[in-house]
């Protein structure tokens, strides 16, 4: 799907930033092109921590990634068309932010690429998509939970759009102008995925005992996991503090403003559960994950692992 973006003079970067602005299909993955940012000039601009922008910009690659994959497991499985459609173009947006955050991840910091079993390089992006393990990436949990029904998917796209938007509505006056201009892509994206979430969840809150039940089951089941998104990592808060990143806690009030919203809409009272425990403190941003990221990785590494120069 083709998008075509009108920017005024004074949001328009003056180089080939642009690009990163307008034709969705220019981003899809497995197109015939090696680098996603051919073309853009990647220098790290000054008093910036190399470091510390290749550490955020991976977090924010990783979160996209593997919620991309989830979503993309709905594939065919989707109860119409549309919604199947629908699904599908959620998961290519979030592979298309994916593929520039990791490879701007990469930019920034070399030394975060892992090389190919046999010492080769390979594609930065591709690198670490898939030959990185689960302790290795640094994703919010509420991505990587297995799959339920779509009452499920519709919870989960819609913490997950209302909290992403949130933060890239901020991120798009980041000091590192690859970072802005994916924000500033990314936020017609994201406003489209809570659209979307969002008018299914009215609809399935609104519609049978059935469809309600499922929904309020599915945000009882997410909800621990909402708090989450919203915790300052280090690497987060040095990002911020240099103008490179977002600060989450800074906008979780905008952010559920917004839900509440949606909840008083749907007549759905906010849940009461406790929020989900770290691992001695530790969440996903940390590298902490559970086996269903693992599984996941598996799934997803094992054509690049067993054919780790293949092309395709």
């Amino acid at each position: 799907m083709t998008e075509h973006v009108h920017t005024s003079p004074e949001d328009e970067h003056e180089s080939a930033y642009s690009g990163l602005l307008v034709n969705d299909a220019h981003w899809a993955f497995g197109t015939d092109f090696e680098d996603p940012l051919a073309g853009v000039d990647t220098t790290i601009p000054e008093g910036i921590d190399a470091p510390t922008l290749a550490a955020y910009a991976l977090m924010l690659g990783d979160d996209s990634l593997v919620m991309s994959h989830r979503i993309a497991e709905w594939t065919s499985n989707a109860p119409e068309l549309e919604d199947d459609i629908a699904l599908s173009n959620i998961a290519l947006d979030l592979l298309g932010q994916a593929r520039l955050l990791l490879a701007r991840a990469a930019k920034a910091d070399e030394s975060i690429v892992p090389a190919l079993p046999d010492g080769s390089p390979a594609p930065p992006e591709d690198a670490l998509a898939f030959f990185r393990e689960a302790h290795e990436f640094r994703n919010v949990r509420l991505a990587e939970v297995v799959n339920g029904d779509f009452a499920e998917a519709t919870v989960r796209v819609l913490l997950f759009s209302v909290w992403r938007l949130a933060v890239w509505e901020q991120l798009r006056t980041s000091r590192d102008h690859v970072l802005a201009a994916v924000a500033a892509k990314g936020v017609k994206e994201l406003a489209y995925h809570r659209d979307y979430a969002a008018r299914w969840f009215v609809t399935l809150a609104q519609g049978t005992d059935e469809s309600r039940s499922r929904l309020l089951a599915a945000l009882d089941a997410l909800w621990p996991l909402w708090p989450e998104l919203f915790d300052t990592h280090p690497v987060e808060a040095a990002a911020a503090g240099s103008g490179v990143g977002v600060d989450p806690a800074t906008v979780r009030e905008s952010a559920e403003a917004v839900l509440d919203q949606v909840l008083a809409a749907a007549d759905v009272p906010r849940p009461e559960v406790a929020r989900r425990a770290g691992v001695l403190g530790r969440t996903g941003r940390d590298g902490m994950h559970g086996e269903p990221l693992s599984r996941m990785l598996a799934e997803m590494q094992s054509v690049a692992r067993a054919h780790p120069k293949g092309l395709w």
